[in-house]
């Protein structure tokens, strides 16, 4: 017994450590898409911080300081917008470049500076030119573009953007100011604190009712439950909350409808989201539960005279988890990250409030961490998932 006991933990292992090692590529590939999607439809940092209005020298300075002007992936140089037509139509240096190598094609004359003595250097005919310390270039005649060397190929946005992640660093809000990391933990609570509950309750409360209806199937009680539930998912979920607001909130003020005060605020948004969730969660769990009604087993034990209540709640229970916990598994993601409307309606700063917040303000390292937090969940959960399966039944362990 024990040489078995053993065997199944060793090869339960095994597929655990599989999986981890899955989780990378999948996660590698969600970084590179969630970069590559908020790059193009992001829009430029440094305008959303500094306004639409702000100078190119210092959209340059802000760009050159969080590492937006580097190339996307790879590249031995980028091309740097620092020319503009001067006054009299001649192309001139909107601002000065400071210490790097340059690729300057076209040019005829470079006058650099010295920022300390003022010193005044100019070279003739310099295509490539590398400014020391201490050095800026001033003017430029004849150019027609500015180039600037990375430090070596892959000096770039993405690599730059990997190592921040592997030091836990997801780079700071631009609306607050603050860590993204930072942002996150705030919101983390108070969606756990909205989330859990939605999904104990409603998780319980929908297994119950999914057995009493499996129990009297076809009877007066499945029937009005049926009934039920179909108008449940008939009803939109922001009319809920609208109707939950006026009712519970406004006309009868039972319960607060802003703010984060205390658990009783939480009160009224999970009660509305356990009643959104209920319609067709009971259906998904009857059908479950009816599955594994007529199956073999299930004859057998009620020929030997094991009672219906026992049948029901261990035998055929047990069975139907298996659905169940899939039917959970892809609900958890969207409750830490998708609850926008109740945190919204309710005032509640929770990971789907500042999720629309950093949408409305174009504050992209937010988003971006959101995504990647939602796509993390989502494997951990799957990855749960199986192990629940392999304890639930053993079969599905030594399958893997």
């Amino acid at each position: 017994m024990m040489i078995y006991l053993w065997y199944g933990i060793g090869i339960m292992w095994r597929y655990i450590c599989r999986r981890l090692l899955e989780m990378i590529p999948t996660t590698f590939g969600v970084l590179v898409l969630s970069f590559v999607l908020f790059y193009v439809v992001g829009g430029s940092p440094a305008q959303t911080v500094l306004g639409q209005h702000a100078s190119q020298q210092a959209i340059a300075a802000f760009d050159a300081a969080n590492g937006y002007d580097l190339p996307l992936f790879f590249g031995s140089q980028y091309e740097i917008d620092a020319l503009r037509k001067g006054a009299d139509g001649a192309t001139e240096l909107a601002f000065p470049l400071q210490q790097g190598e340059y690729v300057l094609p076209g040019a005829s004359v470079v006058t650099a500076r010295h920022a300390d003595s003022g010193e005044i250097q100019r070279y003739v005919q310099q295509s490539e030119i590398c400014v020391a310390e201490g050095w800026q270039i001033t003017a430029i005649e004849g150019a027609t573009a500015v180039y600037r060397r990375t430090r070596h190929f892959f000096d770039s946005q993405f690599l730059r953007y990997l190592n921040q992640l592997i030091h836990l660093d997801l780079g700071t809000s631009l609306e607050t100011k603050q860590p993204v990391t930072q942002v996150l933990a705030q919101g983390l609570l108070p969606t756990m604190s909205l989330s859990v509950p939605i999904l104990f309750f409603g998780a319980i409360l929908g297994v119950t009712l999914g057995l009493l209806c499996a129990a009297r199937q076809g009877g007066l009680l499945d029937r009005g439950v049926l009934a039920v539930s179909t108008l449940l998912m008939s009803i939109n979920y922001v009319v809920w909350i609208l109707m939950g607001q006026y009712l519970l909130g406004f006309r009868w003020p039972v319960f607060p409808i802003w703010g984060y005060e205390s658990a009783f605020y939480l009160v009224l948004p999970v009660l509305i989201g356990i009643a959104g969730s209920l319609g067709p969660d009971v259906r998904f769990y009857r059908a479950a539960i009816l599955d594994e009604v007529y199956k073999p087993y299930v004859r057998t034990a009620v020929s030997k005279g094991v009672s219906p209540a026992r049948v029901l709640f261990v035998h055929v229970l047990r069975n139907a988890l298996i659905p169940v916990v899939t039917y959970i598994s892809l609900a958890i993601p969207y409750l830490f990250t998708g609850s926008l409307l109740l945190e919204s309606f309710f005032g509640i700063p929770g990971l789907g409030s500042i999720s629309i917040n950093a949408i409305n303000s174009a504050d992209m390292s937010v988003v971006r961490a959101v995504v990647i937090f939602g796509a993390l969940i989502y494997q951990c959960v799957n990855l749960l998932t199986d192990i629940a399966y392999g304890w639930l039944d053993p079969r599905v362990r030594f399958a893997s």
